[in-house]
């Protein structure tokens, strides 16, 4: 007899994500295999938020205090089945997302998984920019690629991640709560990696709205908030600073090419 899949418990942290909100959840509720249970976090959402969540088939969870971990770890810890998925309210899932993350899991030596991200939603006027649909995955794809030179371990990307939920109660109390320190994902995969293997799926792709990399900036600020969280957990010894510490990582990353006069 084939082995049974795991549960899947899908969390999506919202703060006023009515823009996004209906197509994350009809995603969701187009897959070919179902979640188990859905957590939609309220994070003190003004706008109709909580409202087009009781539409569907959905526990909906309130966290008062403000940001995305903490609205992550209210969902994390209000899950109650074998796997932890996480999305973001802006993300459209494949209509195959939850059957292979269960699929996936009948590794047991695997702890957590994730994959990159395509925009839907780009400006015709950045269609064939470094903001790119193809370059925008390729980007996720070598930031996985840097860290795990880094660290020995792949990643974990926000609006594409999920983790074993025995391994999430061995970590909830010890990872960084201050999103501004660190990325929540690179975060959970320290803390998560003595646990088991990460794995980085390159074809486990979904689609996410740009509206958080629309100026080019963002590239490098996500990028050097990464090497903080490496910092903070003492993984790295970085003696560059500046510059010269984002030109370093850049070019791991073949990066260069699409923002050279930054680096002049």
């Amino acid at each position: 007899m084939p082995d049974a899949l795991p549960k899947v418990s899908v969390v999506i942290p919202v703060y006023n994500e009515e823009q996004y909100l209906t197509a994350c959840l009809d995603s969701l509720m187009a897959q070919s295999v179902k979640a188990d249970e859905i957590i939609v976090v309220d994070n003190n959402s003004s706008d109709a938020s909580v409202a087009i969540a009781k539409r569907y088939p959905v526990t909906i969870v309130h966290e008062k205090e403000q940001g995305m971990t903490p609205a992550r770890n209210r969902g994390f810890n209000s899950t109650h089945y074998e796997i932890i998925a996480r999305t973001d309210a802006d993300t459209i899932l494949p209509p195959t997302w939850i059957k292979r993350i269960k699929k996936t899991f009948l590794n047991e030596e695997l702890v957590a998984i994730s994959g990159p991200a395509s925009f839907y939603d780009l400006p015709k006027i950045v269609k064939h920019t470094s903001l790119s649909t193809t370059k925008s995955s390729k980007f996720i794809k070598s930031y996985n690629t840097i860290v795990r030179q880094f660290l020995k371990h792949d990643c974990l990307y926000g609006p594409n991640y999920a983790l074993r939920k025995n391994a999430w109660e061995q970590i909830k109390n010890s990872v960084c709560l201050d999103d501004k320190k660190v990325h929540e994902d690179l975060d959970v995969a320290i803390h998560i990696s003595p646990f088991g293997n990460i794995k980085f799926i390159n074809s486990l792709s979904v689609k996410t709205s740009a509206r958080r990399w629309k100026r080019p900036e963002a590239y490098l600020e996500y990028l050097y908030r990464g090497l903080l969280s490496i910092q903070r957990h003492k993984q790295l010894a970085v003696k560059l600073r500046g510059k010269q510490l984002v030109k370093k990582v850049m070019e791991k990353a073949f990066f260069l090419e699409q923002f050279p006069s930054d680096f002049k």
